[in-house]
């Protein structure tokens, strides 16, 4: 008796406390129908959309809470599919290779991932960091700080010398001969232990360096880096793990490789030719374009002592070349999924990569799409994430006006609400 009782006030006093959220939209994007629609209600119950009504609806409990929104235009939380949130461009960023602990990084980190939440980013997949994106994972998940909801590669893979091999650029005695625990692949045996090591280490997913890269200090950009039978042994055994793979990738015979041997999305694709993108449409493969990264490499470049001599060259050669390869594979029917690399340029900034997309030929509604429900479903959160509708995360942000009518308001965000909760109401 004594049981039921307790039960009983247990049951009183949860439905005593819970509350729904009643959100008024003079505007709401419908990204799985590509429409805009007019005076809607958004009801939202613990961290789930409970459902989306037409016209406005007043709360009716006086437990309820109301937020009017009927002003702004309402949307589902972006994807930000390419980010790194343990650090961010700065002329000092090679010397604190040397200079910085694991908590100092850590400590950045912070605010870096609440920069990017205010930014409408409620998602991001973080491709690739030293391991301390995996604790700001879970530090995030744990509500010990704010920030978007994490998928993490952990630390990319790379080959010995190649864009990612921590070492380069180090001092002899520094450089040692890192291997599968530290990323470093040199063989299809070493392949398959990188990839069960990042299983290990908590990673969500795996990225690998298929070509050189621009901000490593190592000469090449865009030579392939993998032979294509490692590629095939780090597929297979992600596979297994329940992880995709992401390949970083500027060389077009990298890029083929990595596609060929069934790689989920392509990072910058810079050098991609018409025949790479006829096989990325043939195996379903992702570009994730990057463009403000291109913008800003570029920029910076011209900078003295901004960057190592060795990669000058490179991204003068890189950078003003990604937004007019994203415009062909775009316009040749390459499937393309939204990401920034952010940490490349400063995080918070990763909404102007919409602006550059719909510059280079994206209508603004697929621009949303892109970052929305393409990233929901490679990241297998088809029912949960990138709509705002019954049953999905309660994940939603509000910008002045229609983005379809000025893609440039999503860079000025003024509510930002994950999973129930608000974090910024402006």
């Amino acid at each position: 008796m004594k049981l039921i009782t307790i039960l009983v006030a247990i049951f009183i006093t949860s439905n005593i406390m819970a509350q729904d959220i009643y959100i008024h939209a003079g505007k709401l994007v419908d990204t799985k129908n590509g429409k805009v629609l007019n005076d809607q209600t958004i009801i939202v119950s613990g961290q789930k959309i409970k459902s989306v009504e037409k016209g406005f609806i007043d709360p009716v409990s006086e437990k309820d809470s109301l937020i009017d929104l009927k002003t702004k235009t309402v949307l589902p939380g972006f994807t930000d599919m390419h980010v790194h949130l343990e650090n961010e461009t700065n002329p000092s960023k090679y010397l604190q290779r040397f200079t910085n602990n694991p908590a100092d990084d850590a400590f950045s980190s912070i605010g870096f991932a609440e920069k990017t939440l205010m930014a409408g980013f409620t998602t991001v997949r973080d491709l690739g960091g030293s391991g301390v994106n995996i604790a700001l994972r879970k530090a995030i998940n744990s509500g010990k700080v704010a920030g978007p909801r994490i998928f993490t590669a952990g630390k990319s893979l790379a080959t010995t010398g190649g864009h990612a091999d921590p070492t380069n650029g180090m001092n002899t005695a520094l450089t040692g001969d890192p291997g599968p625990k530290d990323g470093v692949v040199n063989s299809v045996e070493d392949a398959r232990k990188a990839v069960r090591q990042r299983y290990k280490n908590g990673a969500d997913l795996i990225k690998i360096t298929a070509t050189g890269g621009v901000l490593s200090v190592a000469k090449s950009s865009s030579n392939p880096q993998f032979f294509t039978e490692e590629i095939e042994e780090i597929v297979k055994t992600a596979k297994d793990y329940g992880f995709h793979v992401a390949a970083h990738a500027h060389g077009d015979e990298g890029m083929q490789r990595a596609v060929k041997a069934g790689v989920t999305t392509i990072e910058h694709g810079t050098l991609m030719s018409e025949e790479t993108m006829d096989i990325m449409k043939k195996y379903g493969a992702y570009l994730v374009p990057t463009i403000t990264a291109g913008k800003e490499v570029t920029e910076k470049a011209e900078i003295e002592n901004y960057y190592p001599e060795l990669v000058v060259p490179k991204a003068r050669e890189i950078g003003p070349k990604i937004q007019n390869t994203f415009a062909k594979a775009y316009k040749r029917g390459v499937p393309i999924a939204f990401g920034t690399d952010a940490g490349v340029f400063k995080h918070g900034d990763n909404a102007k990569e919409f602006g550059f997309m719909v510059e280079a030929g994206m209508p603004e509604m697929e621009a949303i799409q892109v970052a929305t429900i393409v990233p929901a479903k490679i990241l297998n959160m088809e029912k949960e994430s990138g709509q705002l509708a019954k049953g999905f995360y309660a994940d939603i942000i509000a910008v002045d006006e229609d983005p379809t009518q000025n893609i440039k308001t999503l860079e000025d965000v003024k509510f930002v609400m994950k999973e129930g909760k608000v974090y910024k109401n402006n």
